[in-house]
């Protein structure tokens, strides 16, 4: 084999092993955007269906739900959207919800952990912000 043909074989090697990493990470930007858009965009709409699909009353001035998106702790990806709901005042402080996972290796359980927080940055597990009262009422499955 000469070398523009060895040259020219390493070079279609390397852009597949490029196309199908860069695929993979396309295919995650795009759902991650999807949810985004999909939350800020249809929000309020899809936590109506919610709560109607739940018979919840939201007219107590106490209480009320809020749809917000899953952020994945550690690497802050957008990972599909639930429903909070808590006191008032606490789920307006609700911008996300992390989800933790972790193994409890004695029964060889998954643990999915959901904590409501009142910041997007969930790079550090340790440092997320809690919002007290607030918890998880619904799931919602995105399909992209």
């Amino acid at each position: 084999m000469n070398l523009k043909k060895a040259f020219t074989c390493i070079a279609l090697s390397a852009m597949l092993c490029t196309s199908f990493t860069a695929g993979a990470q396309l295919d995650k930007i795009l759902k991650g955007g999807g949810i985004a858009f999909l939350i800020t965009k249809f929000g309020p709409d899809i936590n109506k269906f919610v709560n109607r699909l739940t018979k919840t009353d939201t007219e107590d001035k106490e209480f009320d739900t809020k749809v917000v998106p899953i952020l994945s702790g550690g690497t802050g990806t957008y990972a599909g959207a639930v429903q909070v709901a808590g006191p008032r005042d606490s789920v307006k402080e609700v911008v996300a919800v992390a989800q933790v996972e972790g193994k409890f290796a004695p029964l060889g359980m998954r643990v999915r952990a959901l904590i409501p927080i009142s910041d997007k940055d969930v790079k550090d597990v340790t440092k997320l912000k809690r919002v007290a009262g607030v918890g998880v009422s619904g799931l919602l499955d995105v399909k992209l």
